[in-house]
């Protein structure tokens, strides 16, 4: 693999990951304009509809963050290594 070929791929993950938390964010803030009455919904007491996806809006930015850096670390990290040591 060379160094290009492995820049490309981070960069479509990048892309990527990026898209998916632009359609968790965005689908969310939709919800709040247009749904208002479905976000307000009461699952228990204190706990709406709104909170808890805000809070799983939250969680899925943590978790995508948790997986890139996983994958930088083992994958691209160690190729960039390999590609050092060859140049």
């Amino acid at each position: 693999m060379t160094y290009h070929a492995l820049h490309e791929r981070r960069w479509r993950l990048a892309i990527a990951l990026t898209a998916v938390m632009v359609v968790v964010y965005f689908g969310f803030i939709a919800l709040i304009a247009y749904h208002r009455a479905f976000m307000g919904t009461l699952l228990t007491p204190g706990l709406t509809v709104g909170i808890l996806l805000g809070a799983m809006v939250i969680v899925i930015a943590w978790s995508l963050t948790w997986w890139y850096v996983r994958w930088a670390n083992s994958h691209f990290d160690a190729r960039l290594e390999e590609l050092r040591r060859d140049a």
